[in-house]
């Protein structure tokens, strides 16, 4: 066993597997990994307790935690004007690890508020006006929330000359309410970091009680953060790098799941870009999409038909693909077991992350100068050499994508599934984190 004064187990407790890492504190050295799957039938602390087993670690070793399980984190945007606060909260609650699942812009109506519950969101994210500017819409949309009496969580970050207004309509209703910094301060200057803390307290605080994933105490008590949150947060810090352990600059990363793919970037700004905002709303240059119909299981259909949208499918490779694609949507549990269907999962991820990249870089991402791409996912952990270079080819060679793809980056896959532990271990122990990422994934080039 495993002593308790030395390591600390990150865990991820996803929709369907959760993953495990014990990992030493000091010297960022990986002491093992283990999976089991994610036992939503039971009580997710039956999934934890076995990959702790598997790990042979004490008690007393302490554990953080990160979690998609139920369908990880829901959020509504609610904006003045869709062109720059909603899209500004929309790119905020992505960074921040949610799905977002709906937007509204404007004053909304009584079917608006409607419409918005209906959507079943975990956390409602308000924004509106430029810091002095027009306060208006935020507080006729406060007030139809109120109206309403919604029992979802809320997050204010919109101008600040009416928040404690709005604080106090909200709770005076039996809203639950959060206020945190404008998303939108200036016009071109989005600010998500506040906004981002703010979601995940509301996360860890409210929603993962509410989602009745587990009957013990210690499992809200070491959740810190959704796993797509915790993940930028690894990113971050590969990129960055901690003390004397040097990043790696630029990264994308993209991480193919069952039910979505996910893509993480973080660019610096070159040229004219890092001195001048073209946009209403300025690039987010550390940023995260993600993609709700590109998954190699419970949305394999969407793989294919966004594949065959962007002409990627070989000539009458689409009939046969999609019985596969059907068969994973079928059965998400479903586990390849002959060299055929390994190579139809390797195909259907192949599909998902060069169609997850051109959305991504269509979204006026510069990637030029990225010179490191690390996939993530289990197509592509349990995937042959051959078939890994097969599957992430797209973010080197996909010149016909429309997107300004890396000039000379080298490939990896997160076999320990390490980002996600980085990023748990990044608040407190950031440079630990910063040499468990530098040992798993390569020094920079």
């Amino acid at each position: 066993m495993t002593g308790s004064s030395d390591c600390v187990v990150c865990v991820d407790i996803g929709s369907t597997f959760t993953k495990a890492a014990l990992v030493e504190i000091g010297s960022g050295r990986l002491l093992g990994t283990a999976s089991h799957r994610t036992t939503l039938d039971t009580d997710v602390m039956d999934g934890y307790d076995a990959c702790r087993a598997l790990l042979g670690a004490d008690p007393g070793v302490p554990a953080l935690a990160c979690s998609s399980a139920g369908g990880g984190l829901r959020l509504a945007v609610v904006g003045y004007e869709r062109a720059v606060t909603a899209e500004a909260g929309h790119r905020v609650g992505l960074s921040a690890g949610a799905r977002v699942v709906h937007v509204a812009a404007g004053a909304m109506t009584a079917a608006d508020v409607a419409a918005l519950a209906a959507a079943h969101p975990d956390v409602v994210l308000l924004v509106g006006g430029t810091d002095g500017g027009n306060s208006e819409i935020l507080m006729h949309n406060a007030g139809a929330i109120s109206a309403r009496r919604l029992k979802i969580p809320v997050v204010v970050a919109g101008n600040v000359d009416v928040r404690a207004d709005i604080t106090r309509l909200l709770t005076g209703a039996g809203v639950p309410v959060t206020a945190t910094a404008n998303v939108l301060p200036e016009i071109g200057r989005p600010d998500a970091m506040p906004a981002r803390e703010a979601i995940r307290e509301v996360f860890v605080r409210h929603v993962i009680g509410g989602k009745n994933l587990s009957r013990r105490t210690d499992f809200p008590a070491m959740v810190r953060a959704a796993t797509p949150d915790a993940v930028l947060a690894g990113v971050e810090l590969l990129a960055d790098g901690c003390g004397d352990v040097e990043g790696a600059g630029d990264v994308l990363v993209v991480d193919v799941g069952g039910a979505t793919t996910d893509v993480y970037s973080v660019v610096t700004p070159q040229g004219e870009d890092a001195v001048l905002r073209k946009e209403v709303v300025e690039v987010l240059w550390r940023s995260r999409t993600v993609e709700g119909d590109l998954g190699v299981r419970w949305t394999a259909l969407g793989v294919v038909d966004a594949a065959a949208s962007e002409r990627l499918l070989g000539a009458g490779e689409g009939t046969e693909l999609r019985v596969a694609a059907a068969a994973r949507a079928a059965d998400p549990a479903y586990l390849p077991v002959t060299d055929r269907d390994r190579a139809f999962d390797v195909r259907l991820g192949e599909l998902a992350v060069a169609v997850a990249l051109r959305r991504h870089g269509r979204g006026g991402m510069d990637l030029r100068h990225v010179r490191l791409v690390v996939g993530s996912g289990g197509v592509l952990r349990h995937a042959s050499a051959a078939l890994r270079q097969q599957a992430l080819a797209a973010a080197t060679s996909d010149l016909a994508g429309g997107w300004l793809l890396p000039d000379a980056a080298r490939t990896v896959v997160d076999d320990a599934y390490v980002l996600a532990a980085a990023g748990l271990l990044s608040a407190e122990h950031s440079e630990t984190a910063a040499l468990l990422l530098r040992q798993n994934l390569g020094a920079p080039a």
